[in-house]
């Protein structure tokens, strides 16, 4: 029985002795062509009604180059150190993050992306009920990357294609904002740093110019004559040099570690500074002019804090001034090579490739199930194959029985 099939069998009388050939093959697929024909041609088919009802969608793109770190600025601080202190150059420039990375971090933050789903009235526009899902709607059609070149290209995509330019566009300006309201740069963070000790300086000598004043009123120029002002005024100059530099040892921190070379030279200069002016008042901090009276003493104290506040301020303010020029040349921040413009051609659905990807994947699904179809076919018309597919089938149903009463 087996033998006559075989005979009349079209694909066993192509088999060689060396099993399965291409014959084989090319017969198995001639036999089923309308599966293996039938079913691509219907995806094909099915695959374009579906593409061509999916919306179009633009992407609008603009590419951004964030400021580079300046080692010039940094340099220029560490050199302005080393000149106040009597000393040579810096040391090398300090490392630093990559810039990139924070103004990507920045493009991705809440405060950005709140402030478009406002100006766009994106949660609106996607029918959210909450912030959490539009932020999340807003990131899956954002893409901001940073490439090697150091640009960063931001991609926006919506079915509108004005509005994907506009909101591409956006960031960039949210961008901006939110750098004029944060210390990005070092410069940014320098000018913050002695603006806060200068304001602090100037409340300090505002309060003791008031305190001399109404000492004086109280009790006149006492004890303060030309002895006096000769031994104060370079007490105070000291005074003033040495609060100076452990401000500056406070603003070197903020780029360096403590094992800095610059930081180490700061603390010698501090510590000899102090020694002098130890020297210099007599070994108990308080200068002593010869027949000083109580309120004399009381005065010299005053007027000693005022002159030492005001040079410390005149100090601080050239350190203030030098660090918002630096911070001006910095406020190019981020530079729009490529702005965003409304594109004309859509990015997705790319229906000829949906249409490829579809007719390939039924087809090799239609020449799997042809395959398998024929070796069905061919244990059927063996008894002893056909006995094990009987068996196989009664297991099956054994155990579809068994789960049906469970």
């Amino acid at each position: 029985m087996s033998e006559n099939n075989a005979k009349h069998d079209p694909v066993s009388a192509a088999r060689d002795d060396e099993g399965i050939g291409f014959l084989d093959l090319a017969i198995v697929l001639a036999k089923h062509k309308r599966l293996v024909l039938g079913l691509p041609a219907g995806t094909a088919v099915l695959a374009a009604i579906v593409s061509l009802l999916l919306p179009n969608v633009y992407t609008a793109t603009t590419r951004v180059l964030p400021p580079q770190p300046s080692q010039s600025a940094t340099t220029a601080l560490l050199a302005q150190f080393g000149a106040l202190m009597g000393g040579g150059g810096a040391a090398g420039p300090l490392p630093f993050r990559n810039p990139n990375d924070l103004y990507v971090g920045m493009l991705k933050s809440r405060t950005v992306a709140d402030n478009l789903i406002a100006r766009f009235e994106l949660q609106k526009l996607y029918d959210e009920d909450t912030m959490v899902e539009t932020r999340r709607q807003l990131v899956e059609q954002t893409s901001i990357r940073s490439g090697k070149d150091g640009i960063i290209a931001i991609e926006f995509d919506d079915r509108d294609p004005k509005r994907a330019a506009a909101v591409a566009n956006g960031y960039v300006e949210e961008l901006y904002k939110l750098t004029t309201s944060v210390a990005v740069t070092e410069a940014s963070q320098r000018r913050l740093f002695f603006e806060n000790q200068l304001k602090q300086t100037r409340d300090q000598l505002a309060h003791a110019e008031i305190s001399l004043r109404g000492a004086i009123d109280k009790g006149g120029l006492a004890g303060i004559d030309v002895q006096s002002r000769a031994i104060l005024e370079p007490s105070a100059q000291l005074r003033a040099q040495i609060a100076l530099r452990e401000v500056q040892l406070g603003a070197i921190r903020i780029f360096a570690t403590d094992q800095h070379p610059d930081i180490a030279r700061l603390r010698h200069e501090i510590q000899s500074m102090k020694r002098e002016l130890t020297k210099l008042e007599g070994g108990d901090g308080e200068p002593q002019p010869a027949e000083a009276t109580t309120a004399g003493l009381e005065n010299l104290r005053r007027f000693k804090d005022m002159k030492f506040l005001e040079r410390l301020s005149e100090l601080l303010t050239q350190q203030f001034e030098a660090a918002k020029i630096d911070e001006a040349k910095d406020i190019s921040i981020v530079q729009v090579l490529d702005k965003a413009i409304e594109p004309d051609r859509r990015s997705r659905p790319r229906r000829l490739l949906i249409v490829l990807i579809s007719v390939m994947a039924a087809g090799v699904l239609a020449i799997l199930w042809a395959f398998v179809r024929e070796a069905i076919a061919r244990a059927k018309s063996d008894p002893e194959q056909s006995q094990r597919l009987a068996q196989l089938a009664g297991y099956l149903g054994r155990r579809q029985g068994l789960k049906a009463d469970d």
